[in-house]
């Protein structure tokens, strides 16, 4: 009788313990007040991202075709590195990650992420600038639009590669989910960032 009642118990803590998870992550109030903040300001950083191609009219002219792979490049870095966050988050909940250290998990996802940039970026410049021919629209060509993708996709993914680890290990030890906020907070920072290494990765073109 006393052999029963140890292997109940367990099991009895183990519902408990999922009961108080879904209580603390996955209530509908939990998963609103975390991700709202950070809905709205993703909101704002797509406005801030909107800015600086406004002021990048000078490289827009200087440089055919660079408009055609513009909105393609914000595409791109937000579905990576956003899925990179998704990715980090579930690590987390599973503990295969806790900090930042020389974790194969941690190792492969950064690795992975990037090496997608630096693959779909350069296929974006090539395609950026086979469509811009195909409409009868004037290219900087192939080599020019496909450095400027990978340059501004690799030096973009790097810096959000980073904030992703800082930030989906942060909020887990703050008490809230990743899940609810890194991707929002990633797909913000990553309008910004991405616009403005385009930005500069344009600037670079134009003093070679």
């Amino acid at each position: 009788m006393g052999n029963m009642l140890h292997h109940v118990h367990p099991e009895e803590d183990e519902i408990e313990i999922v009961e108080e998870y879904i209580g603390d992550y996955a209530s509908v109030s939990s998963i609103v007040r975390e991700a709202l903040p950070f809905e709205i300001i993703a909101t704002i950083g797509g406005v801030i991202a909107g800015i600086i191609l406004s002021g990048m009219t000078d490289e827009l002219e200087l440089i055919p075709g660079l408009i055609v792979i513009a909105p393609a490049v914000l595409g791109m870095r937000g579905n990576i590195s956003c899925t990179l966050g998704s990715r980090l988050g579930s690590a987390i909940h599973m503990g295969l990650i806790t900090k930042i250290e020389n974790n194969p998990e941690l190792i492969n996802n950064i690795s992975g992420s990037l090496l997608l940039s630096f693959i779909i970026s350069a296929i974006l410049g090539l395609m950026g600038h086979f469509i811009t021919i195909a409409f009868g629209l004037e290219s900087a060509g192939a080599l020019k639009l496909m450095f400027i993708a990978v340059l501004a996709g690799l030096s973009s993914g790097i810096i959000l590669s980073v904030v992703a680890v800082f930030l989906a290990l942060g909020m887990f030890r703050f008490g809230f989910d990743p899940d609810n906020v890194v991707t929002p907070a990633i797909a913000t920072i990553g309008d910004i960032v991405s616009m403005l290494m385009l930005f500069l990765s344009a600037k670079v073109v134009l003093l070679l």
